[in-house]
């Protein structure tokens, strides 16, 4: 049986500067589904969209939970939370 999936949660900084959290497996793929205009009405309605960071989260059910208590922080506090995620540029590097 195959490994499955690891979760993700990925904050995103819309075109007016607002940021975004989200919750997905593959962390490329839905950045390119957000800006094509087919991914959520908030970022669909302020696009680009440009990722700021990630990170893993042991299951999907993990993964909620830390959206929505990201989503209760203030931008401050979700600026400082992301400095200690994965930064946009090591998806691109498999770091």
């Amino acid at each position: 049986m195959p490994a499955p999936k690891p979760w993700f949660v990925y904050m995103l900084r819309c075109a007016n500067g607002c940021l975004y959290t989200g919750i997905t497996t593959d962390v490329p793929g839905r950045l390119r589904v957000h800006n094509s205009g087919k991914g959520s009405a908030y970022v669909r309605a302020h696009r680009p969209a440009k990722l700021v960071a990630y990170t893993v989260a042991e299951n999907r059910s993990t993964a909620s939970r830390l959206e929505y208590s990201v989503k209760s922080l203030s931008r401050s506090q979700k600026l400082a939370l992301a400095k200690n995620w994965k930064l946009a540029r090591s998806i691109a590097t498999n770091d």
